[in-house]
């Protein structure tokens, strides 16, 4: 290869010994009260903390274990005959979860001192103007200084003349259509809310339009298919969202008009992880999430892109992907990414072993190039060396234990990556908390991304892999583009599109004498990142890789002298329409022979 050498990490994963220390993150142990129901006769101290001190408040860290909640179900408008039943099922899940339920119509519950004691308040179908200004100014103080929130249903139809309500909720209540069948896309299937759900969830309900899409503002944890009922207005149509707020934490889901919604386990399930979100019980990432483009989406259409390297494989059930064998690596061949944010859902089932691997070039079918040329964002519960645990760039830079321990959710449940690289620089974020920063040493400012299957017996599972480049997207310009060449093989079918064709079964072939050349035209000048070539086993030992504006003056981006075959990836920089590759010494008595010639850039 023509890969410049780099110092090689340990290979402490080639074979595997499982740890038998188990995670040191244990599942939070519930409460051992039982749910209760008084009708509470709060106290009437007014709010000590001023509502306006909400905007400074930072986010709480993560919380103590749940141990009481609040259900608010005043109505001044239209009622839910479904209320007592939303009150039933929350009581239950209070039982079995460790956490105590009061439940009140009583405004005057809104006091400071009153709330302090909830770690979330659960305002169920709620309608119209409930509070007055001092229970208002509460509960403003109560959320600025952590508070949860949890809304249901017609807890949107609450309060529009409170606009610090109607952001905390996302959305007002605008209209709906007869209560009736519908589809639910379930976007994030990493929340603890939403990830039970199928990617796709029919069910019956009452189905919200709001007066605004709140996608900008908040995290959209599942949205309604309006092609799947009838009565939809507003196209993209988020259904159920979290996000942090002025120093608390929002959940609210429009789901929840029938009696039948709470004696369904899918449902209330997911009302149990929206509590749990909202009192931050359970981490999870509420940060608003715009622009992604998905990589693995869940389709076999979107896997059929990717492509395994080493032993191994990964299974396709209900959008997930499972490991099966290794050591191995699914990796993105489509393109190499520069200056991005990539997003992973992870779980592993117990004490296993992956990662998320960035920044290295085609591995030609080995999994050990990413982990010398690339870095492994690790995930594993108790190695000993903590440069190899999760949320560590492997061998080189151990993550925040403790913010990592606020953050991370135990064996058997979901866990998202953000992986942000800009150049060298590298921000590891854990459902939603910065955990590590790490800047390299390596070459990894434009490469391939891949999932790690570690072996047999080092389960894990991935699911919604997705990714946004900051300004355009780098992708391959060359890609069936037109393309001349100054020979081609005679008699043979080795024409230059083959170069170009994306297809890595055909090739370029030309005569058997020097120089020759290929030159791609881009269709227009472009922002040129790195050129790639994929040598066949007659490549160049010597040969320069040229860049123009017109195909008359050229300027040489690279000249290689030692050329050893394989895949060379040369970083280019400038701007030009058209890239010609020079070959001037043939290492072989044959002529030179290119699988692919990739341009990697961007069209601004």
């Amino acid at each position: 290869m023509s890969l410049v050498a780099v110092p090689q990490a340990p290979r402490a994963e080639a074979a595997p010994t499982p740890a038998t220390t188990p995670a040191t993150t244990p599942a939070t142990t519930p409460a051992t009260t039982p749910a209760t129901t008084p009708a509470t006769t709060p106290a009437t101290t007014p709010a000590s903390t001023p509502a306006q001190a909400a905007s400074q408040a930072a986010p709480r860290a993560a919380a103590a274990p749940l141990t009481k909640v609040l259900v608010f179900s005043k109505t001044a408008g239209f009622r839910h005959s479904s209320i007592p039943a939303g009150i039933a099922a929350v009581q239950r899940l209070g039982a079995a979860n460790g956490f105590t339920v009061t439940a009140t119509e009583n405004a005057g519950a809104f006091t400071a001192a009153n709330l302090a004691q909830y770690q979330a308040v659960i305002w169920l179908s709620t309608t119209g103007d409930v509070l007055n200004s001092a229970q208002q100014t509460a509960f403003e103080s109560y959320v600025a200084s952590g508070g949860g929130y949890v809304g249901v249903h017609a807890a949107s139809d609450t309060e529009y003349d409170w606009p610090w309500y109607g952001d905390l909720v996302g959305a007002y209540f605008a209209s709906h259509p007869a209560t009736q069948q519908a589809t639910v896309k379930v976007e994030d299937r990493a929340s603890v809310s939403t990830s039970h759900l199928p990617q796709r969830w029919t069910r019956t309900d009452e189905w919200y339009n709001y007066r605004a899409n709140p996608r900008a503002a908040v995290k959209v944890l599942a949205s309604l298919d309006e092609a799947s009922y009838t009565g939809g207005t507003m196209g993209d149509h988020p259904i159920t969202w979290c996000q942090d707020y002025r120093g608390g934490r929002s959940w609210y889901t429009g789901l929840g008009h029938t009696e039948e919604s709470y004696a369904d386990p899918a449902f209330t399930t997911m009302l149990l992880g929206g509590i749990q979100t909202a009192a931050r019980a359970k981490a999870g990432d509420c940060r608003p999430e715009t622009g992604y483009t998905p990589l693995f989406d869940g389709s076999q259409a979107s896997l059929d892109k990717w492509r395994q390297a080493g032993a191994g494989s990964f299974s396709l059930a209900d959008g997930t992907l499972s490991s099966v064998g290794g050591m191995g690596l699914l990796w993105y061949p489509v393109t190499p990414f520069a200056n991005y944010s990539l997003k992973a859902d992870w779980m592993m089932p117990g004490d296993d072993n992956g990662g998320v691997f960035i920044g290295f070039p085609d591995p030609q079918g080995d999994p050990w190039k990413p982990v010398d040329l690339g870095h492994e964002i690790q995930i594993d519960a108790s190695d000993g060396d903590p440069t190899r645990t999760t949320g560590s760039v492997y061998s080189f830079k151990a993550p925040d234990t403790v913010a990592r321990a606020a953050a991370l959710n135990p064996p058997g449940t979901w866990n998202s990556y953000e992986i942000t690289v800009h150049g060298r620089h590298v921000e590891i974020f854990l459902n939603g908390v910065k955990i590590n920063d790490y800047t390299s040493t390596r070459d990894i400012a434009l490469g391939h991304i891949g999932l790690q299957n570690d072996g047999a017996g080092l389960d894990i599972s991935y699911r919604n892999v997705r990714i946004k480049q900051d300004g355009a997207q780098t992708t391959d310009l060359a890609r069936g583009r037109p393309v001349t060449v100054t020979s081609v093989e005679p008699g043979s079918a080795h024409v230059g599109a083959n170069a170009v064709d994306g297809d890595s079964t055909t090739r370029w072939g030309s005569a058997y004498a020097d120089p020759q050349s290929i030159t791609v035209d881009l269709g227009g000048v472009r922002t040129l990142q790195q050129v790639r070539l994929n040598w066949e086993t007659a490549y160049a030992s010597a040969y320069t890789v040229q860049i123009s504006a017109d195909n008359a003056t050229w300027r040489t981006a690279s000249t290689v002298t030692a050329g050893n075959g394989g895949l060379d990836e040369i970083a280019v920089s400038g701007t030009g329409r058209y890239v010609r590759v020079q070959g001037t010494t043939r290492a072989t008595q044959y002529g030179y022979s290119l699988w692919d010639l990739n341009v990697f850039g961007t069209t601004q």
